[in-house]
């Protein structure tokens, strides 16, 4: 695993490398990191498109054009830019990569039944990783970069990187703590976009009721590697009311609001 951890830096490291200079430097503006991280990410998704299917199903990405702008709408910071692709898959799984390249399944929106509350929740956990510089963190904190400029090139490392490993990889490196961070802002960001931060619960509650006997459906590393569907359930009602709240003080103004990024 940290050979191929070492061939992935030998491919994008010198852009993360500057991408972690500017960040670093007293000189580098944020416009300057959100484009190098844009930069890195624009090579992760190529590589990815070699390997995955797109899903051209028709419904699926009119759902995706209907959720996306309201989402990347309620961002404030205008330096990000997201995208959305459906690609085909067996097991339901999404990933963000940095510079805001999000990768869902067909499976994933199949489990969700093509519910936009539901789909919008997804795609906003993975916005918040990107948000917080989750996505980019992870690259920079698996990749070899020190030494990256001394090995000789290997020509398709990425793309064999990203075949053998590199989705699994994408689907759980995250730490518990980052992922209930992810759920946390995923779930004011749909909620910000008018789409029923509930939805998020409603999820969770029905995969935990497959994933138990008599079901006992397996759904994949996705699911698996965040919390227990118990604990964010929890804590996503605890933030529900929370929100609520807010709402009932701040009654009469705009539903819809901008969430920092």
């Amino acid at each position: 695993m940290s050979k191929l951890f070492y061939n992935l830096g030998r491919k994008v490291g010198p852009k993360v490398r500057k991408a972690k200079w500017i960040w670093q430097s007293m000189t580098g503006t944020e416009a300057d990191a959100i484009k190098v991280e844009n930069d890195v990410g624009r090579d992760l998704a190529h590589e990815i498109r070699l390997q995955l299917k797109p899903d051209r199903d028709q419904q699926t990405q009119k759902l995706l054009a209907d959720i996306a702008p309201r989402l990347t709408s309620c961002v404030a910071n205008k330096y990000r830019t997201f995208s959305f692709e459906v690609v085909e898959g067996g097991e339901p799984n999404a990933f963000a990569l940095p510079g805001g390249f999000i990768f869902i399944t067909n499976s994933i929106v199949e489990l969700c039944g093509s519910r936009t509350d539901e789909i919008a929740f997804i795609l906003a956990h993975e916005m918040a990783h990107v948000i917080r510089g989750h996505a980019m963190n992870r690259i920079i904190s698996n990749t070899a970069i020190s030494t990256a400029a001394k090995v000789t090139p290997i020509r398709g490392v990425l793309a064999g990187w990203l075949r053998k490993v590199g989705i699994q990889f994408l689907e759980s490196a995250y730490s518990q703590d980052l992922e209930s961070e992810a759920d946390n802002l995923g779930v004011r960001l749909a909620a910000a976009a008018g789409y029923a931060p509930k939805a998020a619960t409603t999820l969770l509650e029905r995969l935990d009721k497959l994933t138990r006997p008599p079901q006992k459906i397996c759904l994949g590393h996705y699911f698996s590697t965040h919390p227990a569907c118990k604990t964010r359930i929890e804590a996503i009602n605890r933030l529900i009311s929370k929100l609520q709240e807010l709402k009932t003080v701040c009654q009469g103004t705009h539903p819809r609001h901008s969430i920092p990024g």
